[in-house]
């Protein structure tokens, strides 16, 4: 629900700025939502690329903004790029760390200088955009990162440095992968292989390494860090990164119970969307016709790119199963796998509203890639997790939700259609799918605790950063 409608505070104008890419603006754009409910005005600051894309998504007035929610752009240092193009990650990577401060600076400049908004009072930025430390210390006004991956994760990636200088990484061998670190504060004996990667010798290692250890030291200079995590769930972690990192470290999730709680979807601001892909709209409509828990969601997330082996072993590891599906692919599926399960089976090709998807009392499990966003709003949900981890922080994330938290259940290894098709029947049917449903309820409760006010630990740290950083002196 709503909380009552906030006055604008005089002289609190927020400026929110995500790295451009889906998974990290969805929980900036929660931030902006709850700092506007608490009376601040927001200007919210994408890429030029990235505002065209979701002019091209959700229509030409869809960032349009309102009088004290307003959109602003700059560029990303890269050519420019029609929006039908990908743009290489790594390469934007490089540049947003090398060539966005200036036009940064000058945004800010601008904003100072007009009479209709109030001068810019702090910044909250992607942790990963930290040139934004440089400008808020130029302005002497305090900004705080959010960091859109887990606790845990961070953790790993402040020892990246201590990794290299004992010779650990970069490894040579995918045999080393099972080398086994005890030392790191917090975290039990984990191995190379649950690491976030870039710990493999590759061509775009060295840029990755140099990009973690830049933010994670930078890091310390932000005036305090907000986690999208919740104390319960990491809370040994969290308070190790307190006295290594930051005293100032604040778990403030599961962000999408936050927005549930405050913002009312059908007012202006909770009808704000910045998805990048165009968004469809039947797949609510189709979770409408079917039984309880009896559909399988899938969706990888919007930058893993299956090969065509993995496509089809996922494919047909799904048909074999025989449970219904509502699968979020971009790639072309075989004609007789559309065939033979287009009793059951739902394909969707855009955008689709995952949060409200989860929710739909016909969802009865998540085949994920393991992003962070994904687990957070699977915990809101209280769905199951199948766990398929691609890349980064999701190896991690994988580990700590199938062996740790009991969330989710793995599909290990290469793909092989077999094993889909065994993961799937146990999570939907079988006692180990019952078994992780109850604890998913379970941290469901504890997420949903800590996120009630007045004293839920989420809503309290939003509030103290809220009034003790943002609205202090930093």
């Amino acid at each position: 629900m709503e909380p009552q409608a906030v006055s604008p505070l005089p002289n609190r104008h927020a400026v929110c700025i995500p790295y451009p890419a889906q998974g990290h603006i969805n929980p900036m754009l929660k931030v902006a939502k709850l700092l506007h409910a608490r009376g601040f005005h927001v200007t919210f600051v994408n890429t030029d690329y990235n505002h065209r894309r979701i002019l091209r998504s959700r229509g030409p007035h869809a960032l349009d903004g309102l009088t004290s929610f307003r959109f602003e752009t700059i560029p990303d240092g890269l050519p420019w790029t029609d929006v039908d193009a990908k743009q290489d990650m790594l390469k934007l990577i490089d540049s947003t760390m090398n060539n966005c401060l200036s036009p940064f600076k000058d945004l800010l400049t601008r904003l100072n200088s007009g009479s209709d908004v109030p001068p810019v009072s702090c910044i909250v930025s992607d942790a990963s955009m930290s040139f934004t430390i440089d400008a808020a210390e130029k302005l002497e006004i305090p900004v705080v990162l959010l960091w859109t991956n887990s606790a845990t994760a961070l953790m790993l990636y402040l020892h990246y440095q201590k990794l290299m200088e004992k010779g650990i990484i970069p490894v040579k061998d995918e045999s080393d992968l099972k080398t086994e670190i005890d030392w790191i504060p917090s975290i039990n004996t984990i191995q190379l292989k649950d690491f976030p990667d870039f710990t493999i010798k590759s061509d775009h290692q060295h840029l990755m390494l140099n990009f973690i250890t830049h933010v994670t030291e930078r890091s310390k200079r932000a005036s305090a860090i907000i986690i999208n995590t919740f104390e319960n769930l990491e809370h040994d972690v969290v308070s190790s990164l307190r006295s290594i990192l930051h005293p100032r470290i604040y778990p403030v999730g599961p962000l999408p119970i936050l927005e549930d709680r405050e913002i009312n979807r059908d007012s202006e601001i909770g009808r704000l969307r910045l998805n990048l892909w165009e968004e469809e709209t039947e797949s609510l409509d189709w979770l409408d016709t079917k039984e309880k828990k009896s559909v399988l969601y899938v969706n990888f997330g919007s930058i893993t790119v299956l090969t065509s082996e993995q496509l089809l072993e996922f494919a047909w590891g799904l048909a074999m199963s025989g449970k219904e599906f509502l699968w979020v692919v971009r790639s072309t599926l075989p004609a007789e796998f559309l065939s033979e399960t287009a009793d059951r089976g739902m394909v969707v090709t855009g955008w689709c509203p995952q949060e409200k998807v989860l929710s739909h009392p016909a969802i009865g499990g998540f085949l994920t890639h393991c992003g962070w966003n994904s687990m957070m709003e699977s915990v809101f949900a209280g769905a199951p997790m199948i766990c398929w981890p691609f890349f980064a922080d999701q190896l991690t994330n994988r580990k700590f939700c199938c062996e740790e938290w009991g969330l989710g259940m793995e599909i290990e290894g290469e793909v092989k259609r077999e094993r889909v098709e065994a993961v799937v029947r146990e999570v939907m049917d079988g006692a180990g799918g019952v078994e992780i449903r109850e604890k998913v309820m379970e941290w469901r409760r504890v997420a949903g605790d800590a996120s009630a006010p007045p004293c839920g630990s989420s809503f309290v740290n939003f509030e103290t950063v809220v009034n003790e950083v943002l609205m202090g002196d930093g």
